[in-house]
């Protein structure tokens, strides 16, 4: 080898092929055999070679750059969306792909502007709502995208979350089987809400249902950030259900003011109030008492999405829709309900809406 930076035909040459195997496994225009490909790809890492971007782009009519679009609204969690950047940018790299962050809200004409110019092959969509504005644009484009939630109507697109719906029923299930009959949720800042994020409306649904189906009374209530208005909540809720006997929190900012509000009114938790939160694990593990949680998996869900997305920018065949299945963690926060059950009378319960009015049956 000369002198200075390797080039693709010393890699070549290490690994035993022609130039143009080295080309296709880089470009991914043409299948490999794997042995050949993990061949071509030791090469190249022992040898430290770096195709040139630009040459590369040109060759395969690829950018090697995918966008993932992330507008930071009020009611978003910061740190976990990092966690959820973080995942996507590792795997990008996996595939020899950068990525475009775009932060800035400006809807269907920042996929437009990104779409319509060379910069990107692909697109990951984050805060994805039930009624999107960017969804009907997303069926138009002529770059291949990936939607990191689930708004109402998936047809067309392709989707990949956890199953939030799915989550809020495993929170119920749980302290419905410990035998807690009176419960609440409290959940995502109304800001979500209103923007109608599915995220946070799936939880709600999966909670109420599930409620319903058990003979617990649910009330589902929003939940902003900061403590003191965390604590205000959690006070007029105790005041208002003074039965209460379980909480789900999804929410992962309220997760420690909502602990110190019932430190304040005296209850304890685990023994007068169990707790389930619906949050990454490391909120979970760091609270005191250590919470009984649904996490969500970030790293997995972002890591799917990329591979979605290559697959897709591969013309490879892929589902509409990607659920990941809801794990329970039992930790200190939950324990068997001490105060009689509530007898359910006709085996249902009125599970109320954030503004308490009885739900349909």
């Amino acid at each position: 080898m000369a002198s200075g930076q390797p080039t693709i035909a010393d890699v070549a040459r290490h690994a035993g092929v022609a130039v143009s195997t080295v080309s296709y496994v880089l470009s991914g225009k043409r299948a490999i055999s794997e042995l050949t490909r993990n061949r071509v790809l030791a090469s190249i890492r022992l040898l430290g070679y770096h195709p040139n971007a630009g040459a590369r782009a040109l060759a395969s009519r690829r950018a090697n750059v995918i966008a993932l679009v992330l507008p930071l609204r009020s009611g978003i969690q910061v740190p976990v969306v990092m966690q959820f950047a973080t995942a996507v940018v590792t795997s990008a790299r996996r595939h020899d792909h950068d990525v475009l962050l775009l932060t800035s809200d400006e809807g269907p004409e920042g996929l437009r502007r990104i779409a319509a110019g060379a910069l990107v092959d692909g697109v990951l969509v984050m805060d994805v709502e039930l009624h999107d504005a960017r969804v009907p644009l997303l069926r138009e484009l002529g770059r291949p995208s990936v939607l990191i939630g689930l708004p109402a109507d998936t047809g067309g697109l392709t989707c990949v979350d956890l199953d939030f719906h799915r989550a809020g029923q495993v929170c119920v299930e749980h302290l419905a089987g410990l035998g807690h009959r009176r419960i609440a949720l409290l959940g995502a800042p109304s800001a979500v809400y209103d923007r109608e994020t599915g995220f946070a409306h799936r939880t709600r649904a999966g909670v109420v249902e599930a409620a319903d189906r058990h003979g617990v009374e649910a009330v589902t209530e929003p939940c902003e950030e900061n403590a003191a208005d965390v604590h205000a909540r959690v006070v007029e809720l105790f005041t208002r259900h003074p039965e209460l006997s379980g909480l789900v929190v999804q929410n992962e900012a309220a997760v420690g003011p909502v602990q110190a509000a019932l430190v304040g009114l005296g209850r304890r938790v685990p023994y007068d109030v169990s707790v389930v939160a619906v949050c990454p694990d490391q909120f979970a593990e760091h609270a005191s008492p250590r919470l009984t949680s649904v996490p969500v998996p970030a790293e997995e869900i972002g890591r799917q999405a990329v591979s979605l997305l290559m697959r897709k920018l591969h013309e490879e065949p892929v589902p509409e829709v990607t659920l990941l299945e809801p794990r329970l963690t039992v930790r200190d926060s939950t324990a068997t309900a001490t105060a009689e059950p509530v007898p359910a009378g006709d085996g249902t319960a009125a599970a109320r809406f954030c503004d308490g009015t009885a739900a349909a049956r």
